[in-house]
Parts: C-alpha cells; sequence; structure tokens
C-alpha cells in the first residue's frame, strides 16, 4: 500500500491516533490529526505529534479537510457514521479503521479475539499460552498497544495476537485472522448501534474475510454466536460445545475436556485446579485461549503452564482488600450488564454491589433476578443512578452516592464479616471518570482509605 505523498487525515487523537499519525509520517505522507476535543484536553499527546511536522485541527471537525484527503484512518473511539466521514465517503474518499490499515503490513499470521465481554483477559491468556509453547508473539489492539506499532518495530514475531472491538471491526475491508475468537454478544454500546441485532453484525465481521482452511473459535453456548456461525465459511471449533460431534471443549469440574481430532488432538484435558483466575466466564475464555492456542500450533505443556501462571488484569473482578471481615473487588472494566451478572454470579457471599455511571443503553431490568438471589444492597452513582434505582431499586434495599468515596462508605456502613463489598458499574466511566482504569483506581483509594481508618481504630 503506498502511502508516501498522499493526504492522509487521521481521525481521533488519542494513543492510537498518534501511532497511526507517527506511522503514517515515517511513510513519507502528509498527516494531518482532527480530534473535536479541545487542545488542553489533548495536551498529553500533542508534544509528540508537533514535533514530527503533524498538522492538527482541535476543537472541530472541518468538511473541507475531510473531503480533500487521499484517505481517512480512523481510531477506534470514532463512529464511521458521523456526517465529515459519510460525506467524505460518498465523494470517493477511502476510509479505513486502524486494524485495517495495519493488517496490510503484516504477513505474520493473526489472531484476533472480540465479544462483549472477556476480550482482554482472553487475548493475554492466549498471548502467555503462545509464549510458553515457544512462539514470539505480539500481542496488541484494542488491548492498548495499537496493532500498527508492530508494523513499525524491527523485531517480528511468529504470531500476531490481537484484541478487536465491534467499533474496530465496523471499519475493516480485507482484514483476516487466520483465527477468530468470538467470546460472547450481549446488549453493549447500544448508543452507538440501532439494535442487539445491528452489534451482533458488526460482531460477526471477525469472520467475513476468512477461508476454509482458517479455523473460527465460537461460544456454543451463546445464541447469538450460534446464528452467526452458520455464515462462518471455517472450521469451527465450540467452547461450550452441545455435543460429541462438535469439534470445541467442554467445561467439566476442575477441567476443560477437549474433543479434537487430526492435527489438532491433544491429551483429553486441561486442568483447572490450579487456576488462580474466578467466574466461570474466566473458565470459558480460558477455554476459547486453549482451543485458539491449540489451533496456532501451540503446544498442550504451554497451555497448562500459561493457565497455571496466569494472575489475571486490574479492573477485572480483582481483589483489592478485606476490612473487617468484608472482602472488597474492583470490577470497573464491567462496563454493560452482562459483566456484572457473570461478577454477581461469581460471588457465593452476599453482595453489597456499587453500580452506575454514563448508562451505555443497556436494559438493567435483566438484572433483577440476580441482584434479588446475590446482592444485600445497591448503591448507585454518576448520570445514570436514577435510571438504575427505577429498575432495581424495589428488590433491594437501594440507596444513592454522591462520589465514589460515598458509595464505598455506604457500602462499608452495610458490611458485616463474611460480605462482598463489588464495583461493577454496568455502565462507562465518561460521566465522572475519563476511563474505567480512572475509576478503578478511584475505588483503591477509597478503600484504602477505609482502610487506614479501620486500623486507626
Amino acid at each position: 500500500m503506498e502511502l508516501a505523498g498522499k493526504n492522509i487525515l487521521v481521525v481521533g487523537l488519542g494513543i492510537t491516533g498518534v501511532a497511526v499519525a507517527r506511522f503514517l509520517k515515517n511513510r513519507g505522507a502528509m498527516v494531518t490529526v482532527t480530534d473535536q476535543a479541545s487542545e488542553e484536553a489533548l495536551t498529553s499527546y500533542l508534544s509528540s505529534i508537533r514535533n514530527l511536522g503533524i498538522r492538527t485541527e482541535l476543537g472541530q471537525h472541518q468538511l473541507s479537510t475531510f473531503e480533500s484527503a487521499d484517505l481517512i484512518v480512523l481510531s477506534p473511539g470514532v463512529p464511521h457514521l458521523i456526517p465529515p466521514i459519510k460525506k467524505a465517503k460518498g465523494q470517493g474518499v477511502p476510509v479505513l479503521g486502524e486494524i485495517e490499515l495495519a493488517s496490510r503490513f503484516i504477513l505474520e499470521p493473526i489472531v484476533a479475539v472480540t465479544g462483549t465481554n472477556g476480550k482482554t483477559t482472553t487475548t493475554a491468556l492466549l498471548g502467555e499460552m503462545l509464549e510458553q509453547s515457544g512462539f514470539k508473539v505480539f500481542i496488541g489492539g484494542n488491548i492498548g498497544n495499537p496493532l500498527i506499532n508492530y508494523v513499525h518495530q524491527e523485531e517480528k514475531a511468529d504470531i500476531v495476537v490481537v484484541e478487536i472491538s465491534s467499533f474496530q471491526l465496523d471499519t475493516i475491508d480485507t482484514f483476516r485472522p487466520r483465527v477468530g475468537v468470538l467470546l460472547n454478544i450481549s446488549e453493549d454500546h447500544l448508543d452507538r448501534y440501532a439494535d442487539l441485532n445491528a452489534y451482533a453484525e458488526a460482531k460477526g465481521r471477525l469472520f467475513e474475510n476468512q477461508q476454509t482452511g482458517d479455523i473460527a473459535v465460537l461460544n456454543g453456548a451463546d445464541g447469538l454466536v450460534r446464528i452467526l456461525s452458520k455464515k462462518i465459511p471455517s472450521k469451527k471449533l465450540f467452547f461450550n460445545a452441545h455435543s460429541d460431534k462438535e469439534e470445541g471443549a467442554t467445561l467439566s469440574s476442575q477441567k476443560i475436556v477437549l474433543n479434537l481430532t487430526g492435527s489438532l488432538r491433544t491429551p483429553e484435558a486441561v486442568d483447572l485446579a490450579s487456576v488462580k483466575i474466578s467466574g466461570k466466564h474466566n473458565m470459558e475464555n480460558a477455554s476459547a485461549a486453549c482451543l485458539a492456542a491449540l489451533a496456532c500450533g501451540g503446544t498442550f505443556e504451554g497451555v497448562q503452564t500459561a493457565l497455571n501462571h496466569f494472575n489475571g488484569f486490574a479492573h477485572r473482578l480483582e481483589y483489592v482488600a478485606t476490612i473487617n471481615g468484608a472482602r472488597y473487588y474492583n470490577d470497573s472494566k464491567a462496563t454493560n450488564v452482562d459483566a456484572v451478572t457473570r461478577a454477581l454470579e461469581a460471588f457465593a457471599n452476599p453482595i453489597i454491589l456499587i453500580m452506575g455511571g454514563r448508562d451505555k443503553g443497556g436494559r438493567f431490568q435483566k438484572l433483577r433476578d440476580r441482584i434479588s438471589r446475590h446482592t444485600k444492597k445497591l448503591i448507585v452513582l454518576g448520570e445514570a443512578k436514577d435510571i438504575i434505582q427505577s429498575a432495581l431499586g424495589a428488590i433491594t434495599p437501594t440507596s444513592a452516592a454522591s462520589t465514589m468515596e460515598d458509595a464505598v462508605l455506604q457500602a462499608y456502613q452495610a458490611a458485616v464479616p463474611g460480605d462482598v463489598v463489588l464495583l461493577s458499574p454496568a455502565c462507562s466511566s465518561f460521566d465522572m471518570y475519563s476511563s474505567y482504569k480512572q475509576r478503578g483506581e478511584n475505588f483503591y483509594q477509597a478503600v484504602e482509605k477505609l482502610k487506614c481508618k479501620d486500623h486507626d481504630r
């Protein structure tokens, strides 16, 4: 793909936007970066861009800049249907996402992981399984390291493992993963997609360029994934397989039972006795990672070793502290209703649940049964607190909090030994924070203050 001398517009100045702009500039393109955010809000990204002589347009999108571009590259968070993009496409300007752009320069096999929940855990675990199997692996994409960085680096990997979101799949064209993993589909981003079916179709695009020799790893227990699987042309491996006739894996007590044939055939089961991550959803993530790793040529020993040593990620059902006999967990990454369902099902003890943030169009009513069975108190905060309280307040004692510190204090006052205090918001963080990570850090800080107060007593 020839880039030198072309007038290329990068839309969205975040981590990915900076990486794309740098790559294009180094390839000889004339690069402009545009973002609707103000210069003050983007200060942390601007110095590296301007030091390279890259032009910026901030605070608004100028239609003329879009229309005069030879190529437009979108960062993942930018909707591909905003008016300037639609206008430019209507005039024949090609529009690519960063994943599509990067893939055109990658010769090594790509393994891609998508799904509503569990993407980052599965991607990282899969990467470790392949590394323990002796491969050089690049791990990137939506996990925090843009795929374009791999194109830019000198040392090449044997396999490229990438986490990919529905937003990134919206802007693919030729992107073809040799192994594609679809973990699950549940309501999310309905503030961006017309309905659940439209969101599901976006996820299904992961497989649209696969060929018969490629492999799809799919959740056999997910109805929407099952529907999409009928259109997938590649070889299918199901975790949560329905029968012995389906190749893939099933979960048994303390084991992932494998049913694979041909070159993928391995010992019959992966042992879960030493696994550190918890919850049925994480066992499903582990099943998907096992199948994908073996499909890439990973060894059974590498799979087992990685699984035994994997500690999980911050902000995902992460144990924080025990105060006065109650355990505190940070699940700030749970930004949709289905993620909260999975979190609630991970505990047998009574739960004091902290929810809220910016509503993404999720149906909080779907939590009524789990809230009734698992929680002793619900604490709501953020923009969505009134919506959540209206949907769930009659199910369990509910109160509103003004800040995270207030929410944690209320939880502390309600907790007794044996309880679980769980931050699992079911909402995005952007009403009060810059990211789910910042929200989780605020939860840490609030819990730490309580630990100190409790110790002083």
